[in-house]
């Protein structure tokens, strides 16, 4: 650290720059965490020279997890580097500050750490680009969608919901009907939600089928929120699915719906033994219309 940058210091902070050159990892933590509590941004470059260079993971770590206050270009590059650390508390500590990110900007530091060899990497910057909406990381995420990662393709799929851009929904839906992994095919139903479209219609429709109760659970969901008219009866079908949470987004997706087919399925669910799905059962009801007798 130059010379006169120290001297420039406040002098709380110049007292925890000395502190951070001491030989003792445990001095230099706390000095990390002194700094953190000043809040002040005088004190970024001193914590990005402990992010980049400390010997101690802990401190590496520990910076990490105090830059996620600042969202300067310098700071998410920083950060953005830290994924490939080799120690992984720094790598988690480094993902999670990137999680916080705000500002759409950022994500043209971020983007380029998609393509990392590692795949922790690459589902770590999808992650911090998922809410960042950025545009221009569209075209990566739809090849991402190949990734040979399942938290990868699982990240990019949140990404391109987030987008909500109409021409990823074939790809969505062959995601949702064929993907390997469960949480893949459950975040694709889900981003599905982004468009009423056809595709997306007859992908969330087959999904109420898939193998895996949490896919039938997100499908279930989703189609209430579209209000598709052809899904009244596949969701009163899955009123009967062995998993009440599957169960229970029926139940409310029907409510959303309005339509009185599922009156007396509904009804007959207010006699099961979840208490949670007794009460989505009666709230949908009231939403359609209560039948005659019905407490």
């Amino acid at each position: 650290m130059p010379d006169d940058f120290l001297f420039a210091l406040d002098p709380a902070i110049g007292a925890l720059a000395a502190r951070l050159s001491d030989p003792d990892a445990a001095v230099r933590r706390v000095a990390v965490l002194q700094l953190a509590d000043l809040e002040d941004e005088a004190g970024v470059p001193l914590l990005l020279q402990r992010l980049q260079s400390d010997p101690a993971a802990a401190v590496r770590a520990e910076a990490a997890r105090t830059l996620a206050s600042w969202e300067a270009d310098a700071v998410v590059r920083a950060l953005a580097a830290a994924l490939a650390d080799a120690d992984r508390e720094v790598a988690e500590a480094a993902a999670l500050a990137l999680a916080e990110l705000k500002d759409s900007g950022s994500g043209a530091a971020v983007l380029p750490w998609v393509a990392h060899e590692d795949p922790f990497v690459r589902a770590s910057a999808w992650r911090a680009l998922r809410e960042l909406r950025y545009a221009p990381g569209f075209d990566a995420a739809m090849a991402a969608l190949a990734d040979a990662a399942a938290p990868v393709r699982r990240e990019a799929v949140t990404v391109l919901g987030w987008l909500r851009r109409s021409e990823a929904l074939p790809a969505l839906a062959q995601v949702a009907a064929s993907d390997a992994d469960t949480e893949v095919r459950r975040a694709a139903a889900g981003a599905l939600g982004l468009a009423a479209d056809a595709s997306a219609r007859d992908a969330l429709l087959a999904a109420l089928g898939d193998s895996a109760w949490q896919v039938r659970e997100e499908a279930a969901q989703t189609l209430g929120k579209l209000k598709f008219a052809e899904a009244v009866r596949p969701l009163i079908g899955a009123l009967e699915d062995a998993y009440w949470q599957v169960r229970l987004q029926a139940a409310r997706a029907l409510g959303k719906l309005g339509d009185r087919q599922a009156l007396a399925p509904l009804t007959m669910q207010l006699a099961h033994a979840i208490s949670n799905l007794r009460k989505e059962a009666a709230l949908s009801l009231a939403q359609i219309g209560q039948p005659h007798g019905v407490a």
